[in-house]
């Protein structure tokens, strides 16, 4: 996992910093520093947007006593789609936007769910079942002595 990371942290600002020159020596540099800064710019006002949005579908949802695991989610990825548009770059920028499209999110959402299942099992008690636990279950009080020393 660490070495996937560390190959991450290099790969993407080498290849970030090659798309960057390359846009630079087709057009001029001066477009390339404006692309930077106009993504960055539109990316944070529409993750601010969205992430209002996503603030209100929350309360929204437990207001009304349901868990907002879909739209925490969604927050979080709003979250990473503004850092990731910060960061200055081509494929970051983009990936960042595609976070910030509601479809885009769904399939990244089922995705990260069905990878969830997939690496985690997960155990689903019915109230029957969680009555009878509870009727099985035996409460034991105890406390703690210290045991002090012949010295």
């Amino acid at each position: 996992m660490l070495g996937r990371l560390l190959l991450l942290f290099i790969s993407v600002p080498l290849v970030e910093l090659v798309l960057l020159l390359v846009i630079a020596d087709h057009t001029n540099w001066k477009f390339t520093v404006s692309l930077v800064i106009i993504t960055g710019i539109v990316g944070s006002v529409l993750a601010r947007s969205q992430g209002f949005r996503t603030v209100r579908k929350i309360q929204e949802q437990l207001a009304a006593g349901h868990l907002p695991t879909a739209a925490l989610l969604d927050a979080l990825m709003i979250f990473i789609a503004g850092a990731f548009l910060l960061t200055p770059g081509v494929l970051t920028d983009l990936f960042g936007m595609t976070l910030l499209i509601p479809t885009c999110r769904k399939f990244y959402r089922r995705s990260l769910s069905h990878r969830f299942k997939k690496h985690f099992q997960f155990q689903q008690f019915s109230p029957s079942q969680q009555a009878s636990r509870q009727e099985d279950s035996e409460v034991i009080d105890s406390y703690v002595v210290e045991k002090q020393s012949d010295e």
